[in-house]
């Protein structure tokens, strides 16, 4: 018997094509000319990648076959030999971009710094034969530990230039969860800073280092590369640990990239489960290099004038992605910032975008909603009037806080590049290519070309119009990942065995509730974890908060279910408020009403809580799982190393 699917009850009909004067230049200009590009790639997917890898890219070797598909295992460009550090770098020197800024950097006391392409390659290559100094050779992982400074980016680099992948671990996380890292990958080196800025506070980071390290807990690594960045003092272990900057001086500036294997691994990136340890997603090399160069030039629509700033961290999928590789295999000019909105300086994001014309505009809904509650005068009191293009990420936007980021940042002007994707994929799945398809608040619109994506049940089968299901990829693509590190049989359990294959083709499982509308735009309604079974409806969490956030004193909402003997589960909704409303009970009566109003009795929230935060993960995703532990009543279970503040659980449980 087939398991019911999702049930879509929100439903948002506005639309915003895009401006003509902004389509008139685009790299796509019109709907008619994605749908044909899009057809052409799903009749031929291979022909569609290969005639972009030549292209777009610069191979030492050429490919003997374009895709090499065992199910669930791909390796994409088969014998094809290139270097990612090569095409963010070297290529570019041999034009006008040489003398162009590569990273705009800014330091969250001040201070700052941009590095032209030269300049970087300068750097990349010293950095790698520091690395190459210490030990590492091809083949063995890195790990790096950094805060938003460049030479987080240049460490990435220089290990793609050598062929050690790496593994980055956000500056955030515990000593545990980095040793657990560090160990799982078996790194040989650890690159870290002796602290970074994070709203008005040093982050130690060598000391997490020396715990992580401590009784020699990992084994595998035998150096510790240190940059100053605070000055604040720290221990330096006898031949284990080293200052960047003493070995920077007398590193030679030159050093050839290694051609590597299209398939060989590039990086790690670990991603949480909500049990057990967390999964080594691997990347590879000419795939990856392939979609996050052409995701980044035709979702963004990438000119040379453009100033780029992706607000993530380079810890997360998108700062590889769309702060390093990205970008600067495109030759544009990316920012990196190292701090956060605080209450010192709540308004730097957009002091940002002021000082350095930021053209282009990549953040999280998270963020938007935190800007929505710090008010409008913060954004209103600076010029952004250079903003052209907006995008999100990390989780569906909801379509109010879709409306704010466009009338109040955007002007109402500037298209937004809604993102679907992960950390598996690599790179966008689903999202507008802004000069070609209109918008619509809260959705990802349509499949990247050459994506082939569907919402089917559990048996596989497509469903209707209007109707949940699972979110599926029916073809792989260049920058899927190739496994989990060490796991192969977790890989294959976790994302290609939950719906059976139909007609011997496999399905990728992205976890994701979703629907798709009368025009084929996908709707992605949360995690399937996060759905709530109410009277044998399934209902998906996310569409239930946007009619929460669509209430003015709403700022942010987070929906869960709970054990209900009647019912199954009954809805609880935890709400932050905007600053000038405060909680009461006529406000929890007006907001359960308020979402019968937006979507039915069905999804009538059975309690509401309020708080002044949500508990969230360092890149800015609500832990829901954690939500629910909380609502039934129950111990907090599973992984919480990516928890970015256990004191909002402290308050939540307490009722505070």
């Amino acid at each position: 018997m087939t398991q019911p699917t999702i049930e879509s009850i929100l439903h948002e009909d506005r639309m915003f094509p895009p401006p003509e004067e902004f389509s008139a230049q685009a790299e796509l200009k019109s709907l008619e000319e994605y749908r044909r590009l899009y057809q052409e790639a799903a009749a031929n997917p291979e022909k569609f990648w290969a005639d972009l890898a030549d292209k777009e890219l610069q191979w030492f070797q050429k490919w003997d076959k374009v895709l090499d598909w065992q199910p669930p295992f791909a390796k994409w460009f088969v014998g094809g030999k290139i270097n990612i550090s090569y095409n963010c770098l070297d290529r570019h020197l041999t034009t006008w971009r040489k003398n162009k800024a590569a990273i705009i950097w800014q330091g969250e006391p001040g201070d700052s710094r941009t590095l032209t392409y030269a300049q970087l390659h300068r750097e990349v290559c010293q950095m790698a034969n520091v690395i190459k100094q210490l030990g590492v050779k091809k083949g063995d992982v890195v790990g790096i530990y950094m805060p938003m400074i460049p030479e987080a980016a240049v460490a990435m680099l220089a290990c793609a230039r050598i062929g050690a992948p790496h593994t980055v671990i956000f500056g955030g996380f515990s000593a545990e969860a980095l040793k657990d890292r560090l160990k799982d990958a078996e790194a040989k080196l650890v690159i870290t800073a002796d602290g970074g800025w994070r709203k008005d506070a040093i982050v130690p980071l060598k000391e997490q280092v020396d715990k992580a390290l401590g009784d020699n807990a990992v084994p595998s690594v035998d150096n510790v590369l240190v940059v100053k960045r605070t000055g604040n003092k720290i221990h330096m272990e006898p031949g284990r640990d080293h200052w960047w900057q003493d070995l920077q001086a007398n590193a030679k500036a030159d050093c050839p990239a290694e051609p590597m294997d299209s398939e060989d691994m590039l990086f790690i990136l670990y991603t949480s489960g909500t049990t057990g340890k967390p999964k080594g997603v691997v990347h590879t090399t000419g795939g990856y290099n392939l979609y996050t160069h052409v995701t980044t030039k035709w979702a963004f629509d990438l000119k040379d004038t453009d100033v780029y700033w992706c607000t993530a961290d380079i810890g997360w999928i998108t700062g590889h992605s769309y702060i390093v590789y990205g970008p600067l295999s495109n030759g544009a000019t990316t920012v990196m910032y190292e701090g956060a909105p605080r209450s010192s300086n709540p308004g730097c994001m957009w002091d940002v975008v002021e000082k350095y014309g930021v053209t282009i505009f990549y953040t999280a809904p998270t963020a938007i909603r935190a800007f929505i509650k710090m008010g409008e005068h913060l954004p209103k009191a600076r010029d952004l009037s250079s903003l052209r293009l907006l995008g999100t990420v990390g989780e569906p936007i909801n379509p109010e806080a879709w409306m704010w980021y466009y009338r109040v940042i955007g002007s109402s002007k500037c298209p937004i590049v809604d993102t679907w994707w992960q950390t598996e994929t690599g790179g966008f799945m689903i999202t507008p290519l802004p000069g070609a398809i209109p918008t619509k608040p809260g959705s990802a619109t349509l499949p990247f070309p050459g994506i082939i994506a569907d919402v089917v049940d559990l048996e596989g089968n497509p469903v209707g119009d209007n109707e949940g299901g699972y979110l599926v990829i029916k073809h792989p693509w260049p920058s899927m990942m190739r496994t989990v590190y060490g796991d192969p049989d977790r890989f294959r359990r976790t994302y290609w065995e939950h719906i059976p294959p139909q007609d011997g083709k496999y399905l990728y499982f992205a976890g994701d509730g979703a629907r798709r509308d009368k025009d084929g735009y996908f709707w992605v309604m949360g995690r399937v974890d996060d759905v709530i079974n109410v009277s044998g409806h399934r209902l998906g969490t996310m569409e239930i908060e946007s009619a929460l956030v669509s209430h003015p004193a709403v700022a942010e909402a987070a929906v869960v279910g709970k054990p209900d003997d009647l019912r199954g589960e009954a809805i609880v909704a935890f709400v932050t408020l905007e600053d000038s409303y405060r909680a009461s009970e006529q406000l929890e009566k007006e907001l359960m009403q308020h979402v019968v109003g937006e979507i039915g009795a069905l999804a009538r929230p059975a309690e509401i809580r309020f708080s002044e935060d949500l508990p969230k993960t360092r890149s800015g995703k609500i832990m829901r799982r954690l939500l629910r532990n909380l609502a039934a009543g129950q111990e907090i279970a599973g992984d919480t190393s990516t928890l970015q503040d256990r004191g909002v659980l402290d308050k939540l449980r307490g009722g505070a």
